[in-house]
């Protein structure tokens, strides 16, 4: 309190550090003060002097050391004070002025790690002629510290002064070898360099820097990698031969090599040939492992990479990466119960439970639902919560508790959802809707999207949706006003224009108009299927059904669905060509017996099967 310096909770964490780093600071400044006081009375002194004159001299030199003590503490506390309000800043986010600060104090004091804070300080501002400035200070109080020179190097082989780096390089280099850990400095190196923007000067650098230390592995792949960067791919291939000569059963050269190679399908087949040769040889390998499934399943070998996995879950069965990975794979290979049992071991895992687990529960319940297991995918559904794919699992809890049969549980369940931006909230809305729709509540779910529609009233999803339900309830005006209104927000919408169309051939109106709309859909989105779809119907209505049968064939070979069969039979079936109707039906049936559509033509065409 004496000191007048207000206190700021910042100040407690901002002590530790200054007391930490300049907590002899004072000390040595006293000391240094005491050690310039006079030690003795001067030796010409009288030597037969009187007492009183002794103790004279005694109080002068207490005097003296008292004020050169006193000095050295206010020198002390100003340097802690100056120091202690730089930590505060930093704190708050004022790191230049902190680091200033540091330097200033290095500077006076010559302590090394006020050096070294002032450096920590200059990075975390990221600027670049204070590190360096700093950095060159600390390493001339601490010459053989790596610390600073691997800072110095970072930052001028970022910024493309790399005489000055190699001179640093060149002296650590030399004292790597000098025990025998040379091959540890060419990881590093190599990041760095490719940081620089002079690919040439870079690798220029490394070539005259690693030549006395050719027959060090991490060298050779340190070439590979610039080369590599370069777009040199002929050199990188050849000092990635010369390091796996060097050390052929080095996972890291492996791995190297398998990061180098795939730039093309080419350089894939002999990065998996490679990493084949190096696991076939190893009783445990998990990353180059890893690494193959990984290249596999890029390639659509997903049975190989499944099996790579499933190998390397045979030596760490804990591993989180493989078991997710692995799950995933299971699924796209249709293995449902190998995914589940996979994840369950995920989600399983020692450690923090909770959030950081919900993309497994999200899996899980996927897995279930496909399986028609709806009960059980909203337990899981269910432990997530909060964190990352909260909203999402809300949403699908809701959907498969309408398939439940139980609507208003559904809403109810998003109704207590908290949205947070506009387009979560329009989701919510929609997700009603559409368990409102499958009851056949098709009124009300119309009314639901119209109130969302009040408060967003330009979102371009629910002008969608809403415009869909008005043609199920034929208020067409409110269909065409809002594509129209859609159409309008987003020109490039393809199906906007197409579902306009559509509704116009549909009720055979309007037919050159729906035409003119649905061509623009196809110039947009020329291989959707719905939309090749529509330009075959209208082309149908029309009268021409020999040019609308090609349009629905090729859409029919892209999507064998339900609704596209009905129309291209009623083609067929119109140019009397009916076994192929009959039998584009049936392949239509089988994939949507429930179909509307497809009921519907039936019974106007009055055709059995």
């Amino acid at each position: 309190q004496t000191t007048g310096v207000p206190y700021h909770p910042e100040m407690k964490t901002a002590l530790f550090v200054v007391f930490l780093i300049l907590g002899t600071a004072g000390g040595a400044a006293a000391q240094a003060s005491l050690e310039q006081a006079p030690a003795n009375e001067p030796s010409s002194a009288p030597v037969k002097a009187s007492a009183e004159s002794m103790a004279a001299a005694r109080q002068r030199q207490a005097r003296n050391r008292a004020a050169s003590q006193r000095d050295a503490d206010a020198a002390a506390a100003q340097s802690v004070f100056r120091v202690l309000a730089a930590e505060i800043a930093a704190q708050r986010g004022q790191t230049a002025v902190a680091a200033a600060t540091w330097l200033a104090v290095a500077r006076e004091t010559r302590n090394p790690k006020a050096a070294q804070r002032a450096t920590e300080l200059a990075v975390a501002d990221r600027n670049n002629n204070r590190i360096i400035e700093s950095a060159e200070f600390w390493l001339e109080l601490e010459p053989q510290a790596p610390a600073p020179a691997q800072t110095l190097e970072t930052i001028w082989l970022g910024t493309g002064q790399f005489q000055r780096a190699e001179a640093l390089l060149v002296k650590q280099l030399a004292a790597a070898r000098k025990g025998n850990r040379a091959g540890e400095v060419y990881g590093p190196l190599s990041r760095n360099l490719l940081r620089a923007t002079d690919r040439s000067a870079a690798i220029a650098l490394l070539d005259r820097l690693s030549e006395p230390d050719l027959h060090e592995p991490s060298a050779r792949v340190a070439r590979a990698t610039l080369a590599h960067a370069a777009g040199d791919a002929l050199r990188a291939r050849n000092e990635l031969q010369a390091a796996i000569s060097l050390s052929p059963q080095s996972e890291e050269i492996a791995l190297a090599a398998a990061t180098i190679l795939p730039s093309d399908a080419a350089g894939r087949r002999e990065a998996i040939a490679l990493l084949q040769s190096f696991v076939a040889g190893q009783s445990s390998a998990p990353r180059a492992r890893f690494t193959l499934a990984r290249l596999h399943a890029i390639d659509g070998r997903l049975d190989e990479a499944l099996d790579q996995l499933q190998r390397t879950l045979v030596d760490d069965p804990e591993d989180p990466s493989t078991l997710f990975a692995a799950a995933q794979l299971a699924r796209e290979l249709r293995r449902p119960d190998q995914a589940e049992t996979l994840m369950l071991r995920w989600v399983e895992l020692p450690g923090e439970a909770g959030p950081e687990r919900n993309q497994g529960w999200l899996f899980l319940a996927s897995v279930a639902e496909s399986r028609g297991q709806l009960d059980k995918a909203i337990g899981h559904l269910e432990k997530v919560a909060t964190g990352d794919g909260r909203f999402e699992a809300a949403l699908f809890r809701a959907i498969l508790t309408g398939r439940l049969k139980r609507p208003d549980e559904a809403r109810a369940i998003l109704r207590a959802t908290a949205a947070e931006s506009p387009r979560e909230r329009a989701q919510l809305a929609q997700t009603e809707a559409e368990i409102l729709r499958d009851e056949g509540r098709t009124a009300d779910a119309f009314a639901v999207l119209g109130a969302a529609l009040t408060a967003q009233p330009d979102d371009p999803q629910l002008l969608y949706d809403q415009a869909m339900l008005a043609e199920r309830l034929n208020q067409l005006e409110v269909t065409e006003a809002n594509l129209r209104r859609l159409i309008a927000l987003r020109p490039n919408h393809a199906h906007a224009y197409n579902a306009l169309g559509y509704t116009f051939a549909e009720r055979n109106m309007r037919l050159d108009e729906a035409k003119t709309l649905i061509e623009r859909a196809i110039q947009l989105a020329p291989q959707d299927p719905q939309i090749i779809d529509s330009m075959g119907w209208v082309e149908f209505r029309l009268g021409r059904s020999e040019a609308a049968l090609e349009w629905l064939q090729r859409a029919w070979t892209i999507r064998p669905d339900a609704e596209i069969g009905a129309h291209l039979g009623e083609v067929l079936w119109s140019l009397g060509r009916r076994d192929e109707a009959q039998r584009i039906w049936r392949e239509a049936n089988g994939q949507d017996p429930t179909n509307a559509l497809l009921r519907e033509t039936r019974l106007r065409l009055g055709v059995a099967w």
